[in-house]
């Protein structure tokens, strides 16, 4: 059974879904809520969700290798994160895997983990 890091393409796929992901967050304003959240400088933050993605997908554990356990809530408990933040990640993610052209069923199973992962994230309640 292969992972989903395989079932993506590996590393460059990822590569090219997190820059295209960080590109829709400059560029759509229906994001610039949590483009605002993020350095003007993106480059560190690219480099972190690639390196997690990579890991969290099945791949090398580029993140850990660098940096230890993510501990994703703490690293994120300084930005106000609710249910608009949740959305716009979400909607800004779906966008990014379907111009890179992610499998369909891939872009659903991906999305179900997604959302959970970024649900966990939200310490707002609203």
């Amino acid at each position: 059974m292969q992972t989903h890091y395989e079932r993506l393409g590996g590393g460059e796929v990822i590569r090219r879904l997190v820059d295209r992901f960080y590109d829709l967050m400059d560029e759509d304003p229906d994001y610039y809520g949590i483009r605002k959240l993020h350095p003007a400088d993106l480059t560190e933050s690219r480099n972190k969700l690639a390196w997690f993605l990579s890991g969290w997908t099945g791949g090398p554990p580029e993140y850990t290798d660098r940096f230890g356990h993510p501990f994703l809530r703490r690293r994120h408990i300084s930005f106000a994160i609710g249910e608009a933040e949740r959305d716009q990640w979400m909607g800004c993610m779906t966008r990014a895997m379907q111009d890179v052209g992610v499998d369909a069923a891939l872009q659903q199973e991906l999305a179900a983990a997604f959302f959970k992962t970024a649900d966990f994230m939200r310490n707002q309640p609203q």
